[in-house]
């Protein structure tokens, strides 16, 4: 006698699960005149959409529709795993594969009853299915249409206690103090593409400090690519500024290094960060894994990549964009840093021109 096995195969054909049924107004009797068909997504790239399906059964008196997406789908297909399997009794070996399960529901149209009365004509389509389901709806759908009506009799008590609590908040409140709190918001989503502000700083260079521009890490690492600012000579400036190499508001910060050699290496350092950051204000969408180059460290580039690009879905692929609103973030940071490099005082139109910024920005 042979030895009873079993093997997983996984889905049967062409990444479609294998289709198990039930109808949600009875069980099924004869299968014999059942006809079904499966249609899936056209958008075979997208990662949800590839997986939708519908399915639909015909036979002579009614047509009945499932699918795998939207309200209509059965929550266990996410919850569990359901399988199928295939017997060879000569063999005793099973085939196992990945099934789904459809809920089919009979398709009504609102078409198949003819509108005689007036009362009839006037009501929508959802008011003539429920008038079915009361009619000739399983036990399951009676109790769906009673609990929804429920629902709704509770979102109308709901919008009405809360359009009676607004009025309360207005008139105790005042519509100022309400006004005030929207700007309040206003506030805070544009402190989003500000460096963190320390309101009660006492001094100029406390208010947006140096370390929530640079983190210690991050300006250690600009050590090496700042040594070529640090050592730079006067022909190379002047060279500099022919190729327009690095934005005009470093070439003529770079005529003003410090002798010491401390100060001399520092400025030079944020020299270099903020002319990254003008130079990555004019990509669009990045493509690569060192979109400064790889003489930019690491800390950096990924300092860039996480602060001040968002993330966006196209073609089948997730893209890092440099958005309108992650150009104004760069903007903030770049004015507060040259803040910190020139003693607080700066010449905003040579940065305007910098990052190519339009009067009414």
């Amino acid at each position: 006698m042979a030895t009873a096995t079993w093997r997983y195969r996984g889905a049967p054909g062409s990444e479609q699960p294998a289709v198990l049924v039930q109808f949600s107004n009875g069980r099924l009797q004869q299968t014999g005149s059942m006809r079904f068909t499966v249609y899936r997504n056209r958008d075979a790239a997208h990662p949800r959409k590839k997986h939708r399906r519908i399915l639909v059964s015909e036979t002579e008196r009614l047509s009945y529709v499932g699918n795998n997406f939207g309200s209509g789908a059965m929550k266990c297909n996410s919850l569990c795993s359901y399988f199928v399997g295939v017997l060879d009794k000569d063999s005793g070996q099973m085939e196992v594969y990945n099934a789904e399960i459809f809920n089919m529901q009979p398709l009504l149209s609102d078409n198949l009853v003819p509108d005689d009365t007036k009362d009839y004509q006037n009501k929508s389509y959802r008011e003539k299915m429920d008038l079915c389901i009361e009619a000739f709806g399983t036990s399951k759908q009676k109790r769906a249409l009673n609990s929804r009506r429920m629902n709704a009799v509770g979102s109308d008590i709901f919008n009405a206690a809360v359009t009676k609590a607004a009025a309360n908040i207005i008139d105790a409140k005042g519509v100022t103090a309400l006004i005030q709190d929207v700007a309040q918001d206003d506030v805070q989503n544009i402190s989003t593409f500000l460096p963190p502000c320390n309101e009660d700083a006492d001094k100029p260079e406390n208010v947006y400090k140096f370390e929530d521009i640079l983190s210690p890490a991050e300006y250690e690492a600009l050590r090496i690519p700042a040594a070529a600012f640090v050592n730079i000579t006067p022909e190379e400036i002047t060279k500099k500024t022919q190729d327009r190499s690095h934005c005009c508001f470093v070439l003529e910060e770079l005529k003003f290094l410090p002798a010491n050699e401390k100060s001399r290496d520092h400025k030079a350092r944020c020299l270099w960060f903020l002319d990254t950051l003008v130079k990555f204000s004019y990509q669009k969408v990045i493509k690569t894994k060192y979109p400064m180059g790889h003489e930019c460290p690491q800390i950096i580039s990924k300092k860039l990549m996480r602060n001040f690009t968002s993330l966006t879905y196209n073609n089948s692929s997730v893209q890092n964009l440099v958005s309108a609103s992650m150009k104004a973030k760069i903007t903030a940071y770049v004015i507060a840093l040259a803040l910190h490099i020139n003693n607080f005082q700066i010449n905003l139109t040579v940065l305007q021109n910098d990052l190519k910024l339009k009067e009414s920005s």
